[in-house]
């Protein structure tokens, strides 16, 4: 038998190892050297996090082993209540282990909730009957019996029993009009659970892509309620896996062929489906059908709607659902804002979506928690982590509770600026508001030190995310495997690449590419070739990024017959050979000297329908600069203007390069500063 239970001495036990934790913790300025006493010498740094702050969280685990076999069935159990989650999975026929976790931070009254969960037990199902429990609430009364897995402890800490069908159906299913809602999944947030019919069609579905195939599954089912309830909870359950396929299979099937009659959950699904994957005229055409099938359209429904076009960069259609739903008398809720921002965040049109978040506040639409974390999101991407601060700050301000995916998105924020320091401090605000962090938040972090340049801060956070009991995924080990390859060692990286692998992660495209990335940077062809080798043998198919990535390494190292051969596969195969490709050629040979060749290959973008971009001018006009061509720089520089190409700061710099004397010099900067003065009109011509 095991008691929950958090004593005096173990919280003490908690703070010391918080303390300790601190300690090892470590800022990237100050080295340490151990001599031990057989010669080794350790290096060391310190990290220096801030002295540890209460949490209000208190955590405790065990492992329990029995002289007779439990009989506990191999599957998770979870019990939560007000403030705390506990559970327990076995490991073995007679071992067990158990967790608990309790926040002070959602009781007012300390003592008495402590004295209600002492009383909570885990028996093993040896010591029952095997078809039967029984159980005693904190008050010490006995609770009718109840099968294995329909117990909860309801939020004063009482034990209770439920009903699966009644609570998957009444509170949680996909009932017609009420059951799926646009950005929570569920009503109230809660998933249901699948039914065995439920279970096998999603399964079924998740590996099955034939349309064909799946309409005549689905045919057989009866034409009921449970079974309509069924099939849209499992279309819920694919979009939550973006199966977003299988969604279009399911919902088609139901408007074409099924003797069910489609709500707008159907046709909301579909237009999200089609809005996905960016075929807006497929959405445009479901929302037709749904007027002509009388059925009428919710705030939801004119969300996806604008999401979709967004996403496809149709904005001006995006602009007339907007109005649309207003004529219909429909207000602009959160919602529909909300699914806007998003649209025009993921179409790469971040001017436009904050305007949108200007224009939401203007109509005085109230701005949910999700409102800010977008816009923190959309400034951490544009590289501007102080106006995510500020965003955060008046969020603060206008007493909206961030989550962990505010908290998460800040973080972000300075992560990819590389301010570590600055998303620790966030970090550290998370934690002091009683938020315990997930997996996202502790990579977010590691990403800060790794884009900062400090491997080993990115390692302690890893190290400290395991002791946590956080369990590291992919993005984990990428973060580290990235970080150490920054940093120029090869070494650790292909070791922490390995690990992953040993603990039963698949590496993906995304794995191979750091790897292959960080050997790159030092020039081992060889090693590099040996990945692409092991890409092949994993079955993973080579895509442009990964044979650009090959081409820039050949061409830094002058191998320009093997930087043609890459090229000749690609144009050969079924690659796209994009303007990143040229960009790549142009810049190798131009710093190479090869004037000819690159202008050759200038020409050639024509031909092959690619516009130059900002890269591809100034990597022309570094090549003339490298033989001080002032006046053939000046005249590149002119044909970009013509070509309404907006010039960065490295134009500016080899413009500058280019320069042999201080007239020249002064001229190069009148003229950055006079088109600076000039941005919005330029970008407009754009």
């Amino acid at each position: 038998m095991t008691v929950f239970h958090r004593s005096p001495e173990c919280r003490r036990r908690k703070e010391s190892l918080r303390r300790t934790r601190a300690l090892l913790s470590s800022t990237p300025s100050l080295r340490y050297y151990i001599h031990l006493a057989d010669g080794t010498t350790i290096k060391t740094k310190w990290l220096s996090f801030k002295e540890a702050s209460y949490t209000r969280r208190y955590a405790t685990s065990g492992y329990v082993e029995l002289n007779k076999n439990h009989e506990i069935e191999p599957m998770f159990m979870q019990y939560f209540g007000k403030g705390f989650r506990a559970g327990a999975i076995p490991c073995n026929q007679k071992s067990v282990y158990w967790f608990f976790k309790w926040s002070d931070s959602y009781q007012p009254r300390l003592n008495s909730g402590l004295c209600t969960l002492n009383r909570v037990f885990i028996e093993p199902r040896c010591c029952i009957n095997e078809s039967e429990r029984k159980s005693n609430d904190s008050s010490g009364v006995a609770l009718k019996k109840f099968k294995k897995d329909s117990v909860y402890i309801d939020k004063n800490g009482k034990l209770r029993n439920f009903n699966h069908k009644k609570l998957s159906r009444k509170t949680c299913g996909s009932m017609r009009g009420r059951g799926w809602k646009f950005g929570s999944g569920f009503v109230d947030g809660i998933f249901p659970v699948l039914s065995p019919t439920a279970q096998l069609m999603l399964e079924y579905l998740q590996k099955e892509v034939d349309s064909e195939r799946i309409w005549g599954s689905l045919d057989k089912l009866p034409p009921s309620l449970d079974a309509w309830d069924d099939v849209l909870t499992v279309s819920v359950q694919l979009r939550m896996r973006k199966k977003w396929d299988s969604i279009i299979s399911i919902c088609k099937w139901i408007l074409l062929r099924s003797s069910f009659k489609p709500d707008v959950i159907c046709y909301n699904l579909l237009i999200d489906a089609f809005g996905q994957k960016f075929l807006y005229k497929e959405a445009e055409s479901t929302y037709l059908q749904l007027h002509q099938a009388r059925c009428i359209p919710n705030e939801d429904t004119y969300a996806l709607l604008i999401k979709a076009y967004c996403m496809s960069g149709k904005l001006h259609n995006a602009e007339v659902v907007f109005a649309e739903m207003r004529n219909y008398g429909l207000p602009s809720s959160a919602v529909v804002y909300n699914a806007y921002i998003n649209g025009l965040m993921k179409g790469g049109n971040f001017d436009k979506a904050e305007e949108i978040f200007q224009r939401m506040k203007k109509d005085g639409c109230k701005l949910s928690i999700e409102s800010y974390t977008m816009l923190i999101n959309l400034y951490g991407k544009a590289g501007k982590s102080y106006m995510a601060l500020k965003v955060f700050d008046e969020m603060l301000s206008q007493k909206c509770t961030p989550n962990i995916c505010t908290y998460t998105a800040l973080v972000n924020a300075f992560a990819r600026e590389g301010l570590c320091e600055k998303a620790e401090e966030i970090f550290e605000q998370m934690q002091e508001a009683g938020i315990e962090p997930d997996v996202y938040a502790y990579n977010a972090l590691m990403e800060a030190y790794s884009r900062a340049g400090f491997p080993y801060g990115a390692a302690e956070i890893f190290s400290l995310m395991q002791h946590m009991g956080c369990e590291p995924d992919r993005a984990s080990y990428n973060i580290l495997v990235d970080a150490y390859g920054r940093a120029g060692y090869q070494d650790d990286a292909e070791a922490v690449f390995e690990d992953m692998k040993r603990v039963g992660i698949t590496p993906t495209m995304k794995s191979h590419m750091v790897l292959l990335s960080a050997y790159s940077k030092m020039g081992n062809v060889s090693k590099c070739e040996d990945i692409l080798n092991q890409m092949g043998k994993s079955g993973l198919k080579l895509d442009t990024f990964v044979l650009n990535s090959m081409l820039n390494l050949y061409g830094k190292l002058g191998q320009f017959k093997k930087m043609e051969e890459v090229l000749t596969v690609m144009e050969k195969g079924s690659y796209i050979v994009d303007i990143s490709t040229f960009n790549i050629l142009i810049h190798r040979y131009g710093q190479a000297g090869f004037i000819e060749k690159m202008e050759e290959l200038f020409r050639l973008l024509r031909t092959k329908g690619l516009k130059p971009d900002v890269v591809t001018w100034t990597s022309r006009i570094g090549a003339y600069s490298k033989k001080k061509l002032y006046l053939k720089c000046l005249g590149i520089f002119e044909e970009m203007i013509d070509a309404s190409c907006y010039p960065d700061g490295g134009t500016a710099k080899v413009l500058l390069a280019a320069c042999s004397n201080e007239d020249q010099i002064e001229q190069v900067t009148s003229v950055i500063r006079n088109m600076h003065k000039d941005m919005k009109t330029v970008l407009a011509v754009a």
